[in-house]
């Protein structure tokens, strides 16, 4: 008690008093994470595991609210502007750093202006899936094939990762004439290949796991910089020939910018904590989520990485949001 006494006595000189109160009481309230897109996909999965650990780690009541609009901008522009005190925290997918370049000021945010990077949770990679009755069996076949044949592809929408990863690829690098076919979220655009209404699907690697098991698509190709063990037949685009498509969709906790640094200190430790939980792998492994954490240091060279990484795939592939 003493100690906490004069801890707020030299704040208290210095001009800091609530930020030191803030920082020391904190959590004494619930805590609100603002998911930017609807349920069931890997951000809300990720905030709901996580948020629970939160909860329990700093004992405090944690609410997950879903607030989905404009590819993931209407969150975002939510907490952009939430008062910094550490009780409402945004969780974004790779949206996060592409919608900056893809939608341009529209984003209604600049990262590195309005928000405090806590941590990068989980990622998961890309794959290119074809329908079981397209003739090509490998990426160099369906590349020879693109050349031969008017094709389409299903992604999860105009400016997802998936997106671009196969714009990155059939517009900037084969320069073929390959038509987007943009679907409302990874399940659609998984089934719309796995039916064969695509003969091309671009979507992370689980969305069509199931189909690939049933033989309904066959994966030619992953964005992951190593194999992945539930898919030990498919190679990546680097062991292809395509070093530049390295590509994740990624889900992170974000604050406002002004968050006290002691309290983004604390999320980021008890993320890291919750991270290293048995459960929490098994849960992350099953939904096929890659486990990330990292110092807030490592978390801001990896997102100010990704920021630059997408800005190059949009210019060069001309990606625009239908």
């Amino acid at each position: 008690m003493a100690l906490y006494k004069m801890v707020l006595v030299f704040f208290l000189l210095t001009g800091n008093y609530a930020n030191a109160q803030t920082s020391l009481d904190y959590p004494n309230r619930p805590i609100r994470i603002i998911v930017a897109f609807p349920p069931g996909g890997s951000p809300d999965f990720t905030a709901r595991v996580i948020g629970q650990q939160i909860g329990n780690m700093l004992q405090a009541s944690v609410v997950v609210e879903n607030k989905s609009g404009a590819g993931g901008n209407v969150g975002t522009q939510y907490v952009a502007t939430s008062k910094p005190d550490g009780y409402t925290l945004l969780v974004n997918s790779s949206a996060f750093t592409v919608n900056p370049s893809l939608y341009g000021p529209k984003a209604g945010y600049v990262p590195e202006r309005d928000f405090t990077y806590i941590a990068v949770v989980s990622k998961q990679p890309n794959v290119v899936s074809v329908h079981e009755k397209v003739i090509a069996k490998s990426l160099a076949e369906l590349k020879n094939l693109s050349v031969k044949e008017k094709l389409a592809f299903s992604t999860p929408g105009s400016g997802t990762t998936p997106h671009l990863t196969c714009a990155n690829l059939f517009h900037g690098i084969w320069k073929e004439d390959v038509t987007h076919i943009p679907y409302k979220g990874a399940g659609p655009a998984s089934l719309a290949v796995a039916s064969g209404e695509t003969p091309i699907g671009c979507t992370a690697a689980f969305g069509v796991l199931q189909f690939a098991k049933q033989g309904k698509v066959r994966i030619l190709a992953i964005t992951s910089d190593k194999r992945n063990p539930n898919l030990p037949d498919v190679p990546t685009f680097m062991e292809l020939g395509y070093p530049q498509i390295n590509d994740y969709t990624l889900s992170g906790f974000f604050a406002p910018k002004g968050t006290p640094k002691e309290i983004v200190e604390k999320l980021n430790q008890v993320i890291n904590q919750a991270l290293e939980l048995s459960d929490v792998k098994d849960k992350f492994d099953k939904a096929g989520l890659i486990p990330v954490g990292g110092s807030l240091a490592q978390t801001s060279t990896y997102i100010a990485s990704e920021l630059k990484h997408w800005e190059q795939v949009v210019k060069m592939t001309g990606a625009r949001v239908d």
